[in-house]
């Protein structure tokens, strides 16, 4: 069974910074793409960044500048490292990771979902 832990949300003032970090682990052959979505209140979970297993980099236009994304293979960890925040940055970030096992073909799996709130 394959679980995403993630960590490292928390309270932060508007302009400070906030490192996400999700560990994949389980019975895994292979992970593809990883990433972060967020999902506000009364919203529909979006987008963040994402990374291939290649390094290939994608950003929702809304954080371009301010956020980075990067993972470990060989941890089968990925981090979302943010700057800049701002106040519509307060969400709920979900991990995301294309990945096979030994017992199912590829797929999605999701985390938990860690709070994050910008706020004075």
């Amino acid at each position: 069974q394959v679980q995403l832990v993630e960590s490292g949300g928390g309270l932060v003032q508007p302009g400070g910074s906030l490192r996400l970090s999700c560990a994949a682990s389980g019975s895994i052959v292979s992970i593809y793409a990883m990433g972060w979505y967020r999902q506000a209140p009364g919203k529909q979970r979006v987008l963040v960044a994402t990374i291939t297993s290649r390094g290939r980099r994608n950003y929702a236009d809304s954080v371009k500048g301010r956020f980075t994304i990067s993972r470990d293979n060989a941890e089968s960890t990925v981090y979302l490292h943010m700057d800049s925040l701002k106040p519509e940055d307060t969400a709920v970030y979900y991990c995301n990771a294309d990945l096979e096992t030994v017992a199912t073909i590829r797929r999605d799996y999701w985390g938990q979902g860690t709070q994050v709130t910008v706020s004075s």
